[in-house]
């Protein structure tokens, strides 16, 4: 049986409907209808649930987009939705949005009160900065964001910029208090012997966050069984062996993100998470997941490639390692084989002397979309400033995730320059081979790329270009 704890209630599911969306499963199996049904690709943050899990004797929450989850996901942990913080009156997060006419039409006020009270529980300083990352999932088409971002501030201003307990919380009336008891009635659903039921499954669709299968083939999902991947133990590791930093294919977005290993190997990426989707999203999707889905675009498969990463297919006790580069053959089609599934994701930590990693990306909204065109370099220089090493990679330039490797050829032992940037420049263009699309014709992709390379090179040496000539050219 699929169980957890769905606001003070303990839940049994039939493993039957672990593929149904859990949205789905609140309005119609449940009757909770706070939570909306709005743009059913976890884009507007309408239907954001707090999903919390027992992590080291604490029960720690993030927030996820129900309409998109896969219910099975749900299992041992406690799911809180906009009826599970409601209290006798308002709770000070409603009455926050209510004194300053935070609600307009209504529909997306669920998702930001959810939102809102979640920040107050990552255990993180209680600043606006972090109330509004936290929200960064939550559209609002009526208000214009300004009444919504004042209650914020008065909650930072009320908890007094320090992460709170709990109790405190109760205390001061952000949350029920039924949350005293969470802790100790997920301890009970672990120790439970058929509770980890719904892991062992092998067959049908390998699932994980349901990101992207849940947007591509939501109806094929609710009538599957799905082998869901997503909590399985041996695919939820992070760790760093040698000089190699190694995940498993399920850690997520949200994971990297958070993880003090990931930001000591490959520091200062801040911003390439922030690129890549909402914290609801991040919260939810699979590294696997993205690097299965084969899109061409994938930002975190192209932030991969460019670390020259390697992956660990897996079928049963056998293992094969192979480098991503070598993983796409053609347009969705992969060096798979029958069996195996993706376990893991290595690569070598970058030495922290004259080695430069730069992500980019264009796309019509700066954050929270899709990439037109990405690229990832990593460039190593040696004593006389000569390129040692080099990866390149570039999405939306041709069938699969891009490596370059006539670029990489053409750049190792050359002395970085401008004369060995500008000769690069028309090897990356007779390499890739990008196509018009609802995205953008070849010749603005060509120059897209283009850029990016440029950005990439900046990045390592500002004034190896005047960049009014950049411009101009």
């Amino acid at each position: 049986m699929i169980q957890f704890i769905l606001n003070n209630q303990k839940v049994l599911v039939d493993p039957k409907k672990s593929g149904m969306a859990f949205l789905d499963f609140l309005r119609k199996d449940k009757k909770l209808k706070g939570m909306k049904l709005v743009c059913k690709e976890g884009e507007c943050g309408a239907c954001t649930v707090l999903v919390g899990e027992l992590k080291e004797d604490q029960v720690i929450y993030q927030s996820m987009t129900a309409c998109i989850m896969p219910l099975a996901n749900a299992h041992r942990k406690h799911i809180v939705t906009i009826e599970g913080i409601n209290m006798d009156g308002l709770n000070k997060v409603q009455e926050e949005m209510v004194l300053q006419n935070g609600t307009q039409c209504g529909f997306c006020t669920p998702g930001f009160v959810v939102s809102m009270t979640g920040a107050l529980l990552t255990g993180e300083v209680v600043s606006q900065e972090n109330m509004i990352k936290n929200m960064d999932g939550n559209i609002c088409r009526c208000t214009g964001y300004h009444s919504i971002m004042r209650a914020s501030e008065n909650i930072v201003t009320d908890i007094g910029g320090k992460a709170k307990s709990i109790n405190t919380l109760i205390k001061k009336r952000y949350l029920p208090e039924y949350f005293k008891t969470i802790k100790k009635q997920l301890k009970s659903i672990a120790t439970e012997r058929d509770s980890s039921g719904i892991l062992k499954r092998k067959e049908g669709i390998r699932l994980g966050g349901g990101t992207d299968l849940y947007v591509q083939k939501p109806n094929e999902l609710y009538e599957a069984e799905p082998n869901h991947m997503y909590d399985k133990s041996s695919l939820n590791q992070i760790k760093i062996v040698g000089k190699e930093f190694r995940f498993g294919a399920s850690v997520t977005m949200g994971d990297l993100y958070r993880s003090k290993e990931f930001n000591q190997s490959v520091p200062g990426q801040e911003e390439f998470f922030k690129l890549l989707s909402s914290t609801q999203i991040r919260n939810m999707a699979t590294i696997g997941g993205n690097l299965m889905n084969a899109s061409p675009i994938g930002d975190f498969t192209i932030f991969l490639l460019g670390l020259d990463a390697k992956i660990i297919l897996a079928n049963g006790a056998k293992k094969r390692k192979i480098f991503l580069k070598d993983f796409y053959l053609d347009y969705k089609k992969m060096d798979f084989k029958k069996g195996e599934y993706l376990k893991e994701i290595h690569f070598t930590i970058p030495q922290k002397e004259n080695n430069f990693f730069s992500f980019e990306k264009v796309s019509l909204r700066k954050y929270l979309d899709i990439a037109g065109v990405n690229s990832a370099c990593q460039i190593t220089l040696d004593d006389q400033n000569k390129i040692k090493e080099a990866h390149i990679s570039a999405g939306g330039v041709g069938p699969i995730p891009w490596y370059l490797k006539k670029t990489r050829k053409f750049l190792i032992g050359k002395p970085f320059n401008k004369t060995t940037i500008d000769k690069t420049l028309d090897v990356i263009n007779k390499e890739i081979t990008p196509i018009s699309d609802a995205r953008g014709t070849a010749d603005y992709k060509r120059l897209l790329l283009r850029q990016l390379f440029l950005a990439h090179c900046l990045k390592i040496d500002e004034n190896i270009y005047d960049l009014t000539t950049l411009i101009r050219s």
